[in-house]
């Protein structure tokens, strides 16, 4: 994989900076003219922080809140400097590793870190970067509102994702609030795994909620993400009584989230609320590995290289079909 160019979200800024006594959000990624995430072109700002920790996570870096460091071992030219300036020790060298073999040749002993910066500061080639930076809603605003041109004429806007946006529901609400006052349109990418307190607040701001539904069964659910699915269940019901803007997205996660038990409950759910809400499938995405080499971590699902077979989703595509929902 090559190293991310340039982002202001991953790179323009030490990780811990930000206005004294200013609201500021911690940001992992921004992503311009976005096609999928809500209505029209689209940028989408992706934040930091998320109570779930779906073993299939498209993007590990915005589970934790805290800064994390990337190693692109392509990058690497082994010249160490990162391990001399380290004052926790934190980094090593595999120096059983021969000049141009493939494994990382920097190890790094996360639980030692302390996002200090210096290795990033001496490494000369980009090997290491931060994944993430803080912003002021203002700073953030700016950057998200530069591609407006394209907002205005294709009926797009601001979509905020993660991680989940609403672990940072004080930076969410004031951002949410500074793009309706310049007429942007707002699209909220969640997992709905928050209180009711903090979704009444972001529900006057946000034209448009994509809602993830991953697991019907709530112990499945609690295996593969970290908690049970009640609280979801309960806040999409709430947004629904409230005749929120909803489209409603299921991941095709291989054996995971396939099954046609699954895919059939799913489908039910969405039906037995108010109103004619969508489902939308979303096909896994087999991408993400990478991601995952870059922060140490294995991938559970390293084995599935490529998405579904069309033949597959559409199959799958037939049982929601068949509960009376329309697709997204």
């Amino acid at each position: 994989m090559n190293v991310p160019a340039p982002n202001p979200a991953r790179n323009g800024k030490r990780p811990h900076q930000g206005e004294t006594g200013a609201i500021t959000g911690r940001v992992f990624d921004i992503k311009r003219f976005a096609l999928h995430d809500g209505p029209g072109i689209r940028t989408t700002a992706f934040l930091k922080g998320c109570p779930l920790a779906c073993r299939w996570c498209q993007n590990p870096e915005g589970i934790p809140r805290t800064p994390l460091l990337f190693y692109h071992r392509e990058q690497c030219i082994r010249c160490r400097r990162c391990i001399a300036v380290c004052p926790e020790g934190a980094l090593s060298a595999r120096e059983d590793q021969p000049d141009g073999a493939n494994p990382d040749f920097i190890t790094i002993d996360r639980s030692l870190c302390r996002g200090c910066g210096l290795c990033i500061e001496a490494c000369p080639t980009r090997a290491l970067t931060w994944d993430s930076s803080l912003y002021t809603v203002e700073e953030l605003f700016q950057e998200l509102q530069k591609d407006r041109v394209f907002f205005d004429t294709s009926g797009g806007g601001i979509t905020l994702s993660g991680g989940e946006p609403l672990a940072q529901p004080e930076f969410v609400q004031a951002l949410l609030e500074r793009c309706l006052a310049e007429g942007l349109h707002t699209a909220l990418e969640t997992t709905l795994q928050t209180s009711r307190a903090v979704l009444e607040r972001v529900l006057p701001l946000t034209k448009l909620f994509l809602a993830d539904l991953k697991l019907a069964d709530s112990e499945e659910h609690r295996r593969f993400t970290g908690v049970e699915n009640q609280q979801i269940l309960d806040n999409a019901r709430f947004l629904a009584d409230r005749k929120a803007p909803i489209l409603f997205r299921l991941p095709l996660i291989p054996k995971t989230t396939t099954s046609h038990d699954n895919i059939s409950g799913i489908a039910r759910f969405v039906k037995s609320l108010p109103g004619n809400y969508s489902l939308e499938l979303i096909n896994f995405n087999p991408l993400a590995s990478g991601k995952y080499r870059m922060l140490g971590q294995p991938y559970p699902y390293a084995d599935y290289t490529a998405p579904l077979p069309e033949t597959e989703v559409e199959a799958l595509a037939a049982l929601v079909r068949a509960q009376g929902v329309p697709l997204g």
